[in-house]
């Protein structure tokens, strides 16, 4: 999945063992709402409960920073994608959300045991297997990715 393009809020046709999804929603604090909504729908019954609860999480920290921090894309939207891929360790999943950028790109902050806010990507961190971010002409994606059940963080970093 690239920054990029449109989506039509359907699933996407890919590879064989893979299922991927693209939605469209508001560049507004509803928006992570409904983004929940999708994936929790789309992947209950296809991943654990435990993993979907995290998989949400992380979609609604990422989206709720978009709307935060960033601009919207053209049409005042973000674009949420998530992908599913099978591999002989299990299931890899992959969240994206896609906005029109900021003047600096998001990194993790260090806030005060005060503060009200700036624990989102440390979230997105705890909770996933490794996160990142693309710039591309349209803007900026900030992707998560979980691997399979079993693999440990420290495994990855190490092969990373």
């Amino acid at each position: 999945m690239t920054g990029g393009g449109k989506c039509e809020g359907a699933t996407v046709a890919t590879a064989k063992g893979e299922r991927a999804w693209c939605v469209v929603v508001p560049h507004h604090a509803s928006g992570a709402r409904l983004a929940r909504h999708r994936l929790a729908d789309e992947l209950a019954g296809l991943v654990p409960p435990t993993l979907l609860a995290d998989l949400v999480a992380v979609l609604a920290e990422l989206v709720g920073n978009a709307v935060r921090h960033a601009r919207p894309l053209p049409g005042g939207v973000i674009r949420v994608a998530w992908r599913l891929r099978a591999s002989v360790d299990g299931t890899r999943i992959q969240l994206r959300v896609t906005d029109g950028g900021a003047g600096e790109g998001p990194r993790m902050r260090a806030p005060s045991m005060d503060a009200a806010d700036g624990r989102g990507l440390h979230i997105v961190a705890g909770l996933s297997s490794r996160w990142g971010v693309e710039q591309d002409g349209l803007g900026q994606s900030v992707w998560a990715e979980f691997e399979p059940a079993g693999s440990s963080r420290a495994d990855l970093v190490a092969a990373g």
